[in-house]
């Protein structure tokens, strides 16, 4: 026989009407008596019939994540952290999880948006890799369509969004390299309409000042955030009539390009060229040498994102709708230092 909700409300001793709007998230609920009712109905075996369900609250049931790429970047360790983050933390409530990729702000990007939001595919979305002045985020607004965000803007609106102190880790990472004796730093980033690209450039430019070394335009490079453009700008870098003996990156996979043509090119990395990444994803343990990273934890951002965003969707309070963390400094063999 299949299991109901009925079922479910007489072995807990609830109403049918507080079990359906348990298992729907409704704040009237308790989190206690919500977490009751779902292990329940976990441990019946309860499927909820979703189209009636759906049809009745006009509802998705489901949240959305557009990976914002211009190539398919699923095998991306930060995506495969920060997807799995989603999937667990959703996996804890009534609705699904939504994922796809597009090239950031171009046309099927925008489509994708627009036919999930007017097709009613997903009722809240997560929000990565923002840029200044974000069309995602003014779109969603002007539609009513929840979100959460990691980083912000600078448009002044106001959503829950878990932010990443850049800036200020940036910093240390270019005092460390400074101490280990590396004096020609040049920094690897993305996009300058990127918010995280804002955020490196700056603390890349307040840790020259901090360390006495005088700013170079040819050591600021673009690339895209992936190992290749890593390897790319890598090879443009050392090919200058005065190379950099030290990279940083505005992420990780960056650097594992980095750490490629460093290679190829004969170089002892930490030594030779110092190479340091952005975001401490667990494949960074494993590079050879291992590499210098500053690490945030990426697959328990997600979970609070997801955390975040279900608390608007059900119009829960939330005790802080921006949460700011510090990225910590995890030293390596990829900055030993200078050999004297």
């Amino acid at each position: 026989m299949a299991v109901t909700i009925r079922s479910i409300a007489k072995k807990l001793g609830l109403s049918i009407g507080a079990v359906s709007r348990a298992l729907d998230g409704y704040p009237d609920i308790s989190d206690e008596t919500r977490q009751r009712v779902i292990r329940m109905a976990q441990e019946m075996g309860y499927v909820p019939n979703r189209a009636a369900r759906q049809l009745r609250r006009k509802k998705a049931d489901a949240i959305g994540y557009i990976l914002p790429a211009e190539t398919p970047r699923f095998a991306d360790p930060f995506f495969l952290e920060f997807v799995a983050g989603l999937g667990d933390e959703t996996a804890c409530y009534p609705f699904d999880l939504l994922i796809s990729i597009a090239s950031p702000g171009e046309d099927p990007e925008q489509k994708l948006y627009q036919s999930w939001v007017q097709g009613r595919k997903a009722d809240g979305f997560i929000l990565t890799h923002l840029h200044l002045h974000d069309w995602r985020v003014q779109y969603l607004i002007s539609q009513g369509v929840p979100f959460a965000t990691l980083e912000d803007t600078l448009d002044g609106f106001d959503f829950p969004r878990v932010e990443v102190d850049r800036k200020s880790g940036v910093v240390a990472l270019m005092g460390h390299l400074s101490e280990r004796g590396f004096q020609r730093i040049a920094c690897i980033g993305g996009s300058p309409d990127l918010k995280i690209q804002s955020d490196q450039l700056e603390g890349y430019r307040e840790g020259l000042r901090a360390t006495d070394i005088r700013y170079d335009p040819d050591l600021v490079i673009e690339s895209n955030l992936t190992s290749t453009g890593g390897y790319q700008a890598t090879k443009r870098l050392l090919s200058i009539p005065d190379p950099p003996d030290a990279i940083i990156c505005i992420n990780d996979e960056t650097a594992f390009g980095v750490l490629h043509a460093a290679h190829e090119q004969g170089l002892t990395v930490g030594h030779d060229l110092g190479v340091a990444g952005f975001d401490g994803v667990q494949a960074s343990k494993h590079t050879e040498p291992p590499l210098t990273t500053m690490d945030i934890p990426v697959y328990d951002i997600a979970r609070q994102l997801v955390k975040m965003l279900q608390a608007e969707m059900t119009g829960q309070p939330l005790s802080e709708r921006r949460v700011v963390l510090q990225p910590n400094l995890l030293i390596r063999a990829s900055t030993s230092g200078k050999l004297a």
